[in-house]
């Protein structure tokens, strides 16, 4: 029954915003968490009736000492193409850099590299495993920290490498993917960030469940608002004039 919702919220995303196209090679960004696991399933799961037939690999970044073993086994059982790729980011942006605000750096770093491996390797597609959560905490980071309405898409081609980004978990919330990692039993690999857990979007995460308590609701309606772009109205100072 978890795997049916999954895969009904999945499919209305993929619908929604046209995420995958005949004959596509859809790249995983496979980070051994519980969201990009349960993406990898739900692909999986997705590939066997979707009409438009579409080719499965996975990629893993390593930032460097991190036993992604079982993952080469999941792979395997599932029989999806695995590739393990060994980076420098953890030295980088720890120890090279000594970033006090690591995670805008890591991202960039990590999505260079997973880009440009799946475009090595021939993919039209790169597959992440943001859900509802992240899209609404990114939301009211952009708004909070940098003063601006902004949120990334749920489909994005990237010019640069001539691949598309799709997040086909938008629709899921972060509990159906604890909820499927338990009941799954999921290999997830523990975060090796020396920052994981005292970040800013951890701040934004305690913030939302509080408000969400004694204002409940409140989540529901900023993803709203992300999806409303015909109430979209704010002071823009030429057309008010």
């Amino acid at each position: 029954m978890t795997m049916q919702k999954l895969l009904s919220k999945a499919r209305k995303a993929i619908q929604d915003f046209d995420m995958i196209q005949k004959n596509d090679k859809i790249a995983v960004g496979l980070s051994g968490g519980k969201d990009s696991l349960t993406l990898l399933h739900i692909l999986k799961n997705y590939q066997r009736f979707s009409p438009q037939k579409f080719e499965l690999i996975a990629i893993t970044l390593n930032p460097g000492g991190v036993d992604n073993s079982p993952l080469y086994k999941l792979c395997k059982d599932l029989d999806i193409e695995f590739h393990e790729v060994q980076t420098d980011i953890k030295e980088i942006v720890f120890d090279i850099r000594k970033e006090k605000n690591p995670c805008s750096l890591c991202a960039n770093l990590r999505r260079g590299a997973l880009n440009d491996t799946a475009k090595k390797l021939g993919c039209t597609k790169v597959a992440l495993g943001h859900h509802k959560d992240d899209a609404i905490e990114t939301f009211i980071m952009s708004l909070f920290y940098e003063g601006r309405v902004n949120c990334f898409s749920p489909k994005t081609y990237l010019d640069k490498q001539g691949i598309t980004v799709i997040r086909p978990m938008v629709y899921i919330e972060e509990y159906m993917t604890k909820k499927a990692t338990k009941e799954f039993n999921y290999p997830v690999i523990v975060n090796p960030c020396p920052a994981n857990g005292s970040t800013k979007r951890q701040d934004v995460k305690e913030l939302l469940a509080q408000l969400n308590s004694t204002m409940p609701g409140v989540k529901k309606n900023i993803f709203g608002a992300l999806n409303n772009s015909e109430k979209l109205f704010i002071w823009d100072k030429d057309k008010i004039k």
